[in-house]
């Protein structure tokens, strides 16, 4: 991967009134402050792009790079996330009495969870706007992941977290070179707190003011495990919920 990459983003859209807006530093939609998502010119993607491109691509989540809002390639900071095992389950499979079962592993990311699939979009555009620092508000893996690709790219991280939180669930960001930031309170006042830094100093929070590029991460799993089965799709998907 070199250098610009023109891409096939088309820009923000609100999930609730639909308001359209060019792919900027944005959190929420100024019109009702619904959720943004990124819009793809999907045409385009499918015309530019074939299932036999993937053969000699990297094997993380980068080898979907015409489906992420990353403009410029020099600032992706590859930890190498992605493109991790699937993995048959067919002991449950006999236990419950059905068909095929496989499990995406994720947990053989740089820092055991699927959190370093979004936090490496969202510090690639932190990146690319040259902001000062970056952060999150976490209470244990997305810390992590964001101290780590902060750690790679030379950039400030900043994790807002409860003042009750255990300490062990942070060690692994302060590890990194995380700096951990107390916050009396829960998860919410940590999350309030961590977004008025982010107005004030500019920095980048990966699930605040860079939320709708960082969600774009979570989807390569899907990508993989379609590519995984032979560029077919399951039946069925379960998905853990914290």
């Amino acid at each position: 991967m070199g250098g610009p990459f023109t891409g096939y983003v088309r820009g923000l859209q609100c999930r609730e009134c639909r308001t359209e807006y060019p792919p900027i530093q944005l959190a929420v939609c100024e019109s009702c402050f619904g959720p943004l998502e990124v819009r793809y010119e999907i045409d385009a993607v499918r015309a530019a792009f074939q299932s036999s491109f993937l053969a000699g691509r990297p094997h993380t989540l980068w080898r979907y790079r015409e489906l992420l809002p990353v403009f410029d390639d020099r600032a992706i900071v590859d930890l190498a996330p992605g493109y991790t095992p699937l993995r048959r389950a067919k002991n449950l499979e006999s236990a419950i009495g059905t068909g095929e079962i496989w499990i995406k592993d994720d947990t053989v990311n740089p820092t055991y969870s699927f959190k370093d699939r979004p936090v490496a979009v969202a510090i690639a555009k932190a990146r690319e706007w040259s902001l000062p620092a970056v952060g999150c508000a976490s209470t244990g893996n997305l810390a992590a992941a964001t101290a780590a690709a902060a750690a790679k790219a030379r950039i400030p991280c900043y994790v807002f977290a409860p003042a009750s939180l255990e300490p062990a669930k942070l060690l692994l960001p302060q590890l990194y070179g995380g700096i951990v930031v107390p916050i009396d309170g829960t998860y919410d006042d940590a999350n309030r707190v961590a977004l008025q830094v982010a107005d004030r100093r500019g920095w980048g929070f990966v699930n605040i003011n860079l939320r709708p590029y960082y969600a774009e991460g979570s989807k390569t799993l899907l990508f993989e495990t379609w590519e995984q089965l032979g560029f077919d799709l399951p039946d069925v998907i379960v998905a853990p919920l914290g």
